[in-house]
């Protein structure tokens, strides 16, 4: 009997032991907080985001994501709370994780530095009898596979520190320590399990005019036994109202060496409290034969934004 070519392919891609097992974001300047619970209480102001992201489009199965990030300052900025309620679906399979996250802060040199903490609850569910399995042979002769819905909830924690001043910001973070076993079946072979994924940003404001500043930024990727990952940056933002960006995404085909892929990102202050962007990721990798790309859109909207300008500072720093 044959498994679908889909199942088999993302099942690898999310829990094969030596592979990148987090989902990737090309606007992750607007997402710090899910990659470093240290950024919590940067903002000056409460603010709600939610990310909606399609990987490479046209291809049964792919990845899905949809994000829903809270966070808040409080005591002077000197704390920061926040919530992440994150959806992702990789063919028969679902995963829905909850963070919990806080942040102590405190003025170092000319910038504020955050540690944070995080918690997390994490919901994986596989549905065997999805409309998209299909095989030569009936399903239930195969007995190596289960019938019905198989689902698990685990527990992990993280850490980070954010490091940010007026024109410049760097952080670490692991938001996940425990490696868990993630096997839904009792055996004592041991397929799958959670993996540490280590993660450095950092970005810098350069000032090309009264109006406008160029802003280079770098998110790397580490996971133990795992090519090295990262996404270069640069976006040009012109009276803190429109921003306009190219990342180029390291990994995709060892044999080609053209990287993952090359993204473009565009976004835009509507008003005083709501920001909107939106990407396009073209694949470089072998995957390009196969799909159209992926799209990505963000909307943040910020509660009670300070007086001032008629614009406010999108705050990547």
């Amino acid at each position: 009997m044959r498994s679908i070519l889909t199942l088999t392919v993302f099942l690898f891609l999310c829990f094969q032991g030596s592979a990148q097992q987090q989902a990737q974001y090309t606007q992750f300047m607007y997402y710090k907080l899910g990659y470093n619970p240290g950024y919590a209480g940067s903002s000056e102001s409460p603010c709600i985001s939610a990310i909606v992201r399609s990987q490479w489009i046209g291809l049964e199965g792919a990845p899905q994501t949809q994000i829903v990030t809270y966070a808040m300052p409080l005591v002077n900025q000197r704390v920061g709370i926040g919530g992440i309620l994150h959806r992702e679906t990789v063919g028969i399979t679902e995963s829905i994780t909850f963070n919990g996250i806080y942040s102590y802060r405190f003025r170092l040199g000319r910038g504020y530095v955050g540690l944070g903490l995080q918690g997390s609850i994490r919901s994986f569910r596989m549905d065997f009898m999805d409309d998209r399995l299909v095989s030569t042979q009936p399903l239930a002769i195969d007995q190596s596979i289960p019938g019905g819905t198989q689902q698990k909830f685990i527990f992990n924690a993280g850490a980070g520190v954010y490091y940010s001043g007026e024109q410049y910001y760097v952080g670490f973070s692991v938001p996940r320590i425990i490696d868990n076993n993630i096997d839904f079946g009792n055996s004592t072979l041991e397929v799958s399990r959670e993996l540490r994924h280590f993660y450095f940003m950092g970005g810098v404001s350069i000032p090309l005019s009264d109006n406008t500043s160029l802003q280079p930024q770098i998110l790397i990727k580490y996971v133990d036994n795992s090519p090295f990952d990262a996404d270069f940056n640069v976006t040009l933002n012109i009276i803190n109202k429109y921003m306009a960006g190219l990342t180029y995404r390291l990994g995709g085909s060892s044999t080609t060496g053209f990287g993952e892929s090359l993204d473009i990102m565009l976004a835009a202050q509507i008003s005083r409290n709501l920001l909107f962007g939106v990407s396009y990721d073209i694949t470089l990798s072998d995957l390009k034969d196969y799909n159209t790309g992926s799209i990505e859109a963000l909307l943040r909207f910020c509660i009670n934004q300070a007086e001032g300008d008629e614009y406010i500072n999108p705050r990547f720093f």
